[in-house]
């Protein structure tokens, strides 16, 4: 019988191919079941919380992948207790349930996986990482090749030109990028919306809007979701 688990769920592209392994490759699937998505968002805006997309774009993609949401609701005066205490209880609820492990994207920052584990274990839950070690310039490679499409939503312009923000994820944008700049972006380059690919039911439509400097750091570009 097949383990329930749930998938922390950003919408970009790593957490997408995280999913897509989780339910095809015989590794993972053979032993597990995905039942839920999971996600943080930003009450204040009503846009997740790391990429800032609207939240009815990241319903769209759980519509299409078929999974049911689940969204922790942050606000700016949280911080870092206001998270753990917002999250341990979702965990909580996932535990009561009989689901006692969520799934992340993350691929090699030893750092944020031992946080993700930490608080998990605090509450009894365990931690999956299904594409843990896979080199980024791989990842990157395998996931265009395996017919994702993603945009570039957020550019951190301390470690990457504003130019690439809004510019799709894909081969000549990996080609563009700057040595020392990591193709999955895992110290925070850059952040993606994936729209397309094995784990939709249909493309997530869109439009792009306006460009926006928030910080004085970060260049965001929004998404309007097309009726």
């Amino acid at each position: 019988m097949k383990k329930p688990l749930v998938m922390s769920y950003s919408g970009g592209k790593d957490s997408s191919l995280a999913l897509f392994e989780l339910r095809s490759s015989p590794e993972w699937s053979a032993d597990w079941e995905v039942k839920r998505l999971l996600t943080t968002a930003n009450s204040t805006y009503d846009r997740s919380s790391m990429h800032g997309v609207r939240r009815e774009l990241i319903e769209k993609q759980a519509a299409s992948i078929g999974l049911p949401l689940d969204i922790v609701w942050l606000t700016p005066e949280d911080g870092g207790e206001g998270y753990k205490k917002k999250m341990n209880q979702t965990l909580e609820f996932y535990k009561e349930s009989g689901v006692t492990t969520i799934a992340f994207g993350d691929l090699y920052l030893e750092d944020i996986r031992t946080y993700r584990e930490k608080m998990n274990a605090s509450v009894g839950m365990d931690s999956l990482f299904p594409v843990w070690g896979i080199p980024t310039k791989r990842f990157a490679k395998e996931f265009i090749e395996k017919g994702f499409k993603a945009i570039v939503v957020c550019v951190d312009t301390t470690q990457l030109d504003a130019s690439f923000c809004g510019r799709l994820f894909d081969h000549s944008f990996l080609e563009d990028l700057p040595e020392g700049v990591d193709w999955c972006a895992e110290k925070g380059e850059f952040h993606t919306f994936c729209f397309d690919g094995p784990i939709f039911n249909e493309p997530i439509p869109f439009e792009v809007g306006e460009s926006v400097l928030r910080e004085g750091r970060f260049q965001y570009i929004d998404l309007l979701l097309k009726s």
